[in-house]
């Protein structure tokens, strides 16, 4: 049997045998030392390379640079990590690991055990152990039990996330991992072999660790790790409001959700978001700042945050006048362009940062300014005489991707500029071992507002998705540290408020379109998830800004 094998811009015919592993084939293909390909497309479907398969035409292999490629080699290193510290407290089984959430180029980690601290002999003594797992180059196994068998399980390891999570599986099987006698869940696939997991560190960070990870497109490890710290603290601000609400797994959301209490749990984090808003608003207020900057990526509803925000500051005796970095595009002729030729408006190049630092100053020295609007059928800023003077106790608030880079307020006053970031930094994981990534929940969120307000299906939705996480990459996330405040949009209950509206999106995803995969990933997920009544969900909730029913308009 012959299939073709598409790999790295490269096609080759292949013999096959029946019931061979992909792995072989990847073997006859490239070499059997080559480690740069972890799963393949066969026939459009994605598959792990241990799996089988009897008869195909087309294979094309998955590079571990890749976005999905990527993924795969992030969570097979978690499983790893887990099962080296597993073997490092071979003696001791009253403890739980715990994956916390992305920090930077890698993951928090936090061991729960009573009297237990980390340690740098520890974390040594961990790293030593998955390299030798690595040098033994394991393969991962996987293993169908029951799902009523897996609740055991976990209940016994005291995984009692997982157990809740399973208690709401409509299938009555369960795929789990193994490192030798090492078993976990896993949303996702794995790497053939623990000898793929090269490039890797553990570092001690507050009261726990980081599993840092290497760069994706180079897969080394040739920098310093840096720990975000605003982010950090605001992501252990989220974690503690979850606990505090008895919630930090899916499967405890359900609980929560089963017992009637969903319309309790909205109005506490609806109220705890507005709380926060208040206070950054009062901050504002005390510090005597004139200038509010918002910047944050795709989705993180920046809209309706300066929305709730200009409120509180108006609640507070102060006048807010709203006012978008959009409106400060260069000409369409000065914009820069990508290497591909085409405009980059995503670049800090195609703003009018003169013009903007120059408006905003005189406005702070009370003087009186013609405030442009850009018209992006022309191409141009317009002028209309939209003359804005700045009188005792008013604030612009504005709202754009850029409004963090130092550029933007290089000539103004830094005692007067508050600089704010916003991002949907996701408290609730899966488990104990499976996060919740911050990136899928903005992308639910984009699919079902762009459907709603912008006539977009998924399928495009999804095909953009990419290239804006490559201008967040390059013109948002490099200066977040740089915000005064950090505000966390992501709600506790959103998943289960969204999936109702973004599956139905998801379902009309082509079979035969590259966004498939991604559409069918993601529908798994939500699969996770119990529905709420969103009724429940108020007016000026943030989440209004995605779903639709807002007191906002937007």
């Amino acid at each position: 049997m012959e299939c073709t094998v598409s790999y790295s811009d490269k096609k080759k015919k292949v013999v096959i045998e029946r019931n061979c592993s992909l792995k072989s084939i990847v073997d006859a293909t490239v070499g059997m030392n080559d480690r740069l390909y972890v799963a393949a497309f066969v026939d459009g479907k994605l598959k792990e390379l241990n799996s089988e398969v009897s008869d195909c035409e087309n294979v094309s292999l998955v590079e571990v640079t890749s976005v999905i490629g990527n993924d795969l080699y992030k969570r097979s290193l978690q499983l790893l990590m887990l099962k080296a510290i597993h073997d490092v407290m071979i003696d001791d089984t009253n403890y739980v690991t715990r994956v916390m959430y992305s920090l930077g180029r890698g993951f928090f980690c936090k061991i729960i055990k009573e009297d237990f601290y980390i340690t740098e002999e520890f974390l040594l003594k961990v790293k030593e152990r998955m390299n030798e797992l690595v040098k033994e180059d394991i393969p991962f196994r996987k293993l169908v039990i029951s799902t009523q068998d897996a609740i055991n399980q976990f209940n016994e390891r005291g995984l009692f996330e997982k157990a809740d999570l399973f208690k709401y599986r409509r299938v009555s099987k369960a795929n789990l991992y193994a490192i030798d006698d090492y078993l976990d869940y896993y949303y996702g696939y794995m790497v053939p072999s623990t000898g793929y997991l090269t490039a890797f560190d553990l570092l001690s960070y507050e009261d726990g660790f980081v599993l840092v990870v290497p760069k994706r497109l180079t897969m080394d490890m040739n920098f310093t790790y840096h720990a975000p710290a605003k982010l950090y603290q605001t992501l252990r601000e989220a974690e503690d409001w979850g606990r505090a609400l008895g919630i930090s797994g899916v499967g405890q959301m359900n609980n929560l959700i089963t017992e009637g209490k969903s319309n309790q749990l909205i109005l506490v984090q609806e109220a705890l978001m507005e709380k926060k808003i208040a206070d950054i608003a009062e901050k504002i207020k005390n510090e005597g700042r004139k200038v509010v900057l918002i910047a944050g990526p795709s989705s993180s509803g920046k809209t309706t945050f300066s929305m709730r925000l200009s409120v509180q500051l108006a609640a507070h005796g102060l006048r807010p006048h709203p006012i978008s970095m959009d409106n400060f595009f260069k000409e369409r002729v000065d914009t820069p362009r990508d290497e591909n030729g085409q405009y980059d408006f995503e670049s800090i190049g195609a703003m009018d940062m003169g013009l903007f630092n120059d408006d905003m100053r005189r406005l702070i020295q009370g003087e009186e300014v013609d405030m442009p609007e850009f018209d992006f059928i022309q191409g141009k800023k317009i002028f209309k005489g939209n003359m804005m003077k700045m009188q005792e106790g008013d604030v612009l608030v504005v709202e754009g991707i850029h409004a963090l880079n130092p550029v933007s307020s290089e000539s103004l006053p830094k005692d007067k500029i508050f600089k704010v970031y916003i991002s949907a930094l996701q408290q609730l994981n899966i488990d104990e071992h499976n996060r919740i990534s911050t990136t899928d929940t903005r992308l639910l969120r984009r699919i079902v507002r762009d459907a709603r307000t912008r006539g977009n299906d998924a399928r495009r939705t999804i095909s953009m998705w990419e290239s804006v996480r490559v201008g967040e990459e390059k013109n948002i996330f490099p200066y977040q540290e740089e915000a005064d405040v950090m505000f966390n949009s992501a709600l506790l209950y959103e998943l289960s408020a969204i999936k109702q509206y973004v599956e139905p999106l998801l379902f009309c995803v082509p079979q035969d379109c590259n966004e498939y995969y991604e559409a069918k990933r993601l529908l798994k997920f939500l699969d996770y998830f119990l529905g709420i009544d969103v009724s429940l969900v108020p007016q000026n909730s943030l989440m209004r800004e995605f779903i639709g029913g807002g007191c906002f308009g937007i």
